[in-house]
């Protein structure tokens, strides 16, 4: 079988798979290649099994809610957890054997192995994991020798993984990958979150409504600190009246694991807490312990590129990914490009900034390099209960560039849209520019905060003005982006 493609893909998810696709459609012949099971971590261990895990959640949320409100009875909900696995899998499983037949179809030539450079054009695909569809019969064939490709251009879009804690015991905490796989009818009892990010607050959103006791242990001020920090105190708010120890300043230094009579494991957690305004004077800190059941990573990620051999590629890079040009090719090696996580070009870690890298890449081999990033308007969503939202320029940025513009913030929560559902944690900030009256933010927390935001977000990208957004358009109504209206006129 011939070796040399025009191009060759590492990784096997969005920014991956819409390079290979779109360059294969152009004509060219594509290799793609992945360590782990087809279909990238958004559809098999990231925003989709997760989104099936807090729409169950959600069902338990609404019907508290609406305890007192024509529903009785709220106490008899419960989420089954093996249950709800069970049902998570049907979406999970069937992905990589589909997304392998997908490439198959297209033309696209699938090796499952562990990639790494030799040489700035040249990819070894390790042994034992080596799988490669012939495409003249399309029949699987496992190769007992490491396979060197060839290739005049490499995408590497390998995605991320949790970040080294670097601490004692760091090898008792889960990952967020294997959470999702949590097997058993109900999680366990006490659960303890490291960080305070997105992994950290969705998860323990559904944890605590599948009836585990929840600490979330940040070591800064304040958590979710790429988003608005009075929505934020919202959410913190509704987050530990409903059972979540949110615990702030709180630093984890190390983790014990002890094992009972009865042969169970317990974990001690013990961390710093910091009682300084500004959470930097370590002396005044004081030692603490808590005792749980599982510990979960949620202090971050980093882009996967450990094992890739950048160095023998010629491919530069720092801890925040490779090192591009505007056109997301890398610096050093101009046959090779990143995207998504892997590259280190200020996107955000979402998977439409990863589909948005896909297609610049592909347009920039196929047509060469014309297009560049662009992530204005990109919105980004944490999906607690209720979720949290953002786009566009934060306040205090807005201040700290010197713009001229006007804040509109309101807690919305005696809204009636809040009301009707009984949601307590709601409430907007927007900030529209004097003289242009363009948007150049938009902030909510509340319910369907996550659709509501794509308005903001389709204005911030178009140019539209908050005129156009409260005028201009007509909105269906009651609905919660009809209050669009009511945010810009507040």
């Amino acid at each position: 079988m011939n070796n040399t493609f025009d191009l060759i893909v590492i990784g096997t998810g969005t920014a991956a798979s819409t390079a290979a696709y779109k360059c294969r459609s152009a004509g060219w012949n594509v290799a793609g290649i992945d360590s782990l099971p087809f279909g990238g971590t958004c559809a098999l261990r990231g925003c989709d099994p997760k989104k099936v895990l807090v729409e169950a959640a959600k069902v338990i949320d609404s019907t508290q809610r609406h305890e007192n409100k024509g529903i009785a009875g709220s106490e008899g909900i419960r989420i089954k957890w093996s249950d709800l696995m069970s049902f998570k899998r049907t979406f999970t499983e069937p992905r990589p054997n589909l997304s392998e037949k997908g490439y198959v179809e297209a033309g696209i030539v699938p090796f499952h192995g562990h990639a790494q450079f030799t040489g700035p054009s040249t990819i070894k695909v390790t042994k034992d994991h080596s799988n490669v569809y012939d495409n003249s019969d399309k029949i699987r064939k496992v190769n007992n020798h490491d396979i060197i490709l060839s290739s005049k251009y490499v995408v590497v879009a390998t995605g991320a993984k949790p970040v080294k804690l670097n601490i004692p015991g760091s090898e008792n905490i889960m990952t967020s990958d294997q959470f999702l796989e949590l097997s058993g009818e109900s999680l366990p009892e006490r659960i303890a979150f490291v960080g305070g990010g997105y992994i950290s607050f969705e998860f323990a959103h559904i944890a605590v409504r599948a009836g585990s006791k929840v600490t979330i242990l940040h070591r800064g001020n304040q958590p979710l600190e790429h988003f608005d920090p009075d929505l934020v105190n919202q959410l913190v708010q509704r987050s530990r009246d409903i059972g979540i120890d949110v615990r702030l300043k709180a630093s984890v230094n190390k983790i014990d694991r002890f094992s009972s009579t009865e042969g169970t494991s317990d974990l001690v957690v013990h961390y710093l807490s910091n009682t300084s305004n500004d959470g930097a004077n370590n002396k005044s800190a004081s030692s603490n312990s808590l005792e749980v059941d599982l510990v979960v990573h949620g202090a971050g990620r980093v882009p996967n590129l450990e094992e890739l051999n950048l160095v023998a590629g010629g491919v530069q890079y720092t801890r925040h990914g490779i090192q591009v040009n505007k056109f997301l090719q890398s610096i050093s090696n101009p046959g090779v490009y990143a995207a998504g996580d892997a590259a280190d070009n200020k996107g955000l870690p979402l998977t439409p900034a990863a589909s948005h890298d896909g297609t610049v890449v592909a347009n920039n081999l196929t047509r060469g390099n014309t297009m560049k990033s662009n992530y204005i308007g990109l919105p980004s969503v944490v999906f607690t209960i209720p979720p949290i939202t953002s786009v566009g320029t934060q306040e205090k940025e807005a201040k700290d560039r010197g713009l001229r513009f006007k804040t509109i913030h309101k807690n919305t929560s005696d809204w009636a849209s809040s009301r009707r559902i009984g949601e307590s944690c709601s409430g907007f900030k927007v900030l529209i520019e004097e003289g242009t009256d363009l948007i150049l933010g938009a902030h909510i927390v509340g319910p369907h905060a996550e659709e509501v935001i794509n308005i903001f977000s389709i204005a911030i990208r178009l140019g539209l003005t908050a005129t156009a957004l409260n005028d201009h358009i007509l909105y269906s109504y009651p609905t919660n982006s009809s209050d669009v209206i009511y945010m810009l006129s507040a």
